[in-house]
Formats: C-alpha cells, sequence, structure tokens
C-alpha cells in the first residue's frame, strides 16, 4: 500500500537527556639477558591496536573497529538477508541509566546500534557560551548543556557502545525546532556550522570540561561521524546539501515507506518509516515519540492505560518486522530516545521488540553504518530490481527467481561486427 493512500498520524521529534567515559593501553619493551653478555633491550613489540591520540586527545585513532563484519555482495537467487536498525537520538547517559542498559541488550540479542549524540551534552553549561547556534544568541540550547558527571559518564559509554561495534552518529547540538529559528529555516552555510560545532564539542570535550587526564573516546570523529538525524525530523533539503559536501553517506531524517532504500545527493535516504498501530485505522511513524503522541498525547498519560499503550507500540513494530520479513526484506527502522515516558512503557516496547524479532533466522540487526556498507556492496541493478517491490510485497515465483542471474547478451558475429564497422 503506498503512502499516498493511507491514513497517517505522524508527529514531530523532540529529545532531552544528560551524559560519560573509558580507557586505552599500550604496550613496553622487554629485556633479554644473556649469561655473561651485557644486557640487550629488544625493541618494543608493536601493540595490537595503536593509540594515536587526536587534537587535545578527547579523541584518539585505536585502529579498525572491532565488531565491523565485512558486507558480503547477494549471490544470484539469493535472498537478502532482513535488516533491522534501532537508534536513539540524543543518546547520554543520565540517572535513568538507559544508555548502559540497552548496551545489554545489545549484547544479549547480538545487535549493534546506532547513537545520535547531540554536541552539546559533551559541552559543560559553564562553558555554553562556546556554542553559536544558527539563528539564536551565543549559548542558547533547547535541551540544555551537561554538568562534569555527566559529561563523564556519556563519554564511558560511548567508549563502550563503540568497542562492542555500534556507531556514534550525530543528532547535532542546540534542537531547535518550529518557525523561531528552528532547523527547518536553516541555510546550508548554517548548516555546515552546526555540523562543524558538534564535530567540536566531541573533539574537544576533555579541554572544554577540564577532564583532561580521562580517557579519549576511541575513534577519529571526523571518519566515524558519516550520517545523522535532524531535530523534529525537519531542515532535510538544505542539510543533505551541507552532508553531501562533508562526505556524510547517509540520512535518516525523512519519512518513507518500508521499501528498499535509494540515494538522495549521494547519501542513502534510511528515512523513518510508517508502521501499524494496531487497533487504529492509520500508521505512524516507527518511533517512541510518535507512538506516545498518537497515544496519550502527554509523557503523562493515564497510569491505567500504560501497559496497553506499550503493547500497542511493540505490536505495531512487530507487525512492521513481519510484512517485510516475509514480504519485500526492505529494511526496518526504528528511532527512539531514552526517556521515561508514560512510565516508561516505550522502553519495555523495544526491549521486547529487540528480543522477537533479532533472534530470527536470517535477521540482522545491526547500526546505520553497517547498513549503508551493505547497502555499497550491492549490484545497483540488484538493489533497482528490489525498489519495485511495495510494502509487504513478496517477489513472485519466490527469491531465487526474482534475483535470478540474467543471461548475457549474446555477442554479435563478426560478419555482423564487420558490418557495423566503419
Amino acid at each position: 500500500m503506498k503512502a499516498a493512500t493511507r491514513r497517517i498520524a505522524v508527529g514531530a521529534v523532540a529529545t532531552a537527556l544528560t551524559a560519560g567515559l573509558a580507557g586505552c593501553s599500550g604496550a613496553t619493551g622487554s629485556t633479554t639477558v644473556n649469561k655473561g653478555a651485557p644486557a640487550v633491550k629488544k625493541p618494543a613489540a608493536a601493540p595490537k591496536s595503536a593509540v594515536r591520540l587526536i587534537g587535545d586527545g578527547s579523541t584518539a585513532f585505536t585502529g579498525v573497529q572491532p565488531g565491523l563484519p565485512k558486507p558480503e555482495r547477494l549471490k544470484p537467487g539469493q535472498q537478502p538477508p532482513q535488516f533491522v536498525v534501532f537508534s536513539w537520538d540524543g543518546a547520554g547517559e543520565d540517572s535513568q541509566k538507559l544508555f548502559s542498559r540497552f548496551r545489554k541488550v545489545a549484547k544479549k540479542y547480538d545487535a549493534t546500534m546506532t547513537y545520535f549524540l547531540s554536541g552539546v551534552y559533551l559541552l559543560p553549561e559553564a562553558k555554553a557560551g562556546l556554542y553559536l547556534p544558527p539563528q539564536h544568541s551565543a549559548g542558547r540550547s533547547d535541551i540544555g548543556f551537561n554538568d562534569t558527571q555527566g559529561i563523564k559518564d556519556t563519554v564511558r559509554e560511548l567508549r563502550g557502545a563503540w568497542q562492542e561495534g555500534n556507531e556514534v552518529g550525530t543528532h547535532f547540538n542546540g534542537h531547535f525546532c518550529g518557525k523561531d529559528g528552528g532547523v527547518g529555516r536553516w541555510s546550508v552555510a548554517e548548516w555546515l556550522s552546526e555540523i562543524r560545532q558538534a564535530k567540536s564539542f566531541v573533539k574537544n570535550w576533555k579541554s572544554n570540561a577540564g577532564l583532561e587526564s580521562e580517557q579519549p573516546l576511541p575513534f577519529d570523529y571526523d571518519k566515524e561521524l558519516i550520517g545523522g538525524r535532524t531535530p523534529c525530523l525537519e531542515g532535510r533539503p538544505n542539510f543533505l546539501r551541507a552532508a553531501s559536501q562533508l562526505g556524510f553517506r547517509y540520512d535518516t531524517s525523512g519519512i518513507n515507506d518500508q521499501v528498499w532504500p535509494k540515494k538522495e545527493l549521494g547519501l542513502w535516504d534510511l528515512s523513518m518509516q510508517l508502521v501499524p498501530v494496531p487497533g487504529r485505522s492509520f500508521e505512524t511513524l516507527s518511533m517512541d515519540y510518535n507512538f506516545m503522541v498518537n497515544q496519550s498525547g502527554t509523557v503523562k498519560g493515564d497510569p491505567s492505560q500504560r501497559e496497553y499503550w506499550g503493547d500497542q507500540m511493540r505490536n505495531g513494530l512487530v507487525q512492521a518486522f513481519d510484512r517485510a520479513y516475509k514480504g519485500n526484506r526492505a529494511p526496518l527502522i526504528i528511532g527512539n530516545h531514552f526517556e521515561s515516558w508514560n512510565g516508561g512503557t516505550y522502553m519495555r516496547a523495544i526491549e521486547e521488540t529487540i528480543a522477537t524479532v533479532c533472534v530470527k533466522r536470517d535477521v540482522k540487526c545491526v547500526s546505520f553504518r553497517q547498513l549503508a556498507d551493505w547497502l555499497d556492496a550491492q549490484d545497483p541493478q540488484v538493489l533497482a530490481k528490489m525498489r519495485t517491490l511495495e510494502v509487504g510485497q513478496a517477489p513472485k515465483g519466490g527469491w531465487a527467481a526474482f534475483l535470478a542471474a540474467q543471461p548475457a547478451a549474446p555477442a554479435a558475429s563478426p560478419a555482423v561486427r564487420r558490418a557495423g564497422q566503419h
């Protein structure tokens, strides 16, 4: 069913959080002593993962990210895997400890995820003036800033998450939505400034927070950062233009159906998707916020309804999964916030969804980076053919026939080739 013919209920996207960190090790030389001979110092063995600090040491190059699978091209007639991406807007660790909770959930079910970091979560309140938000006064942020302990906690979680194979993307900085200087009105140049500042706060958190003795984030953020999600899903056209200039590889700020993605301005369009709302006649975005808006309309709804609302979200996401898994196998994109809306019912819904879908055969719960890697490894003609399948539509005759190798065009005979020569 195409989006144009469906009744849709979509809410804006909001976010707010606070944030932490962890350590690296090196190698030392060894000394060998021969009897009757002076001690000879042998060269130090090369460390398994050389650590090269970057800038003030807030980030570091530590080698290839652990846990990244090598993408493989589909063989002729091979059914594609079912990808599911769980992602988190404004990821940070606060007193709710949801970042650390879902790291454990991911490891339990052999999943990796994408954490979209808000740069201001690594900037202390005392240094708020360093942030120069487009169309706003210096030091303004609609989600605030952080404190020293929050920065330590968030950096700790980011380090561990990356070392476990997860991705660190960006949710930018001040989270401005709506008409009053909202991101929907920003120019390409303003987006470039916002992205540059988001990177800067990650690359200089030690100096900004006075935490010089702490261990670095174990990645080069200029290379790690390849995609993001805009606040409230606004401002996408000019963000895409800016992201294209910076070499980003994907965007997940749009609204789409559960169909195979394509590129726009050189970036994979991995937009949020419309999914069922069980018991209702419309679909909504695959995000906790949107279910909440269409259920209670407030983060503190009727306690007697909270269990039902969580079940409804979980069942809607599982229905969306099932129609892809049994149908066109399009990746399922799910977005969330580390929040406790309606008593935390949406966090339960997400955890139960992960437990239900990530254990199934041929299912890969991955980060956006891993999905983009896999898409880049495929034959463009094969992806184009898969894009002809609509929501929930399984290929007629099965995958083996649908993606069978196409016979090569017969070569022209020598006589024909000579006839065509001039």
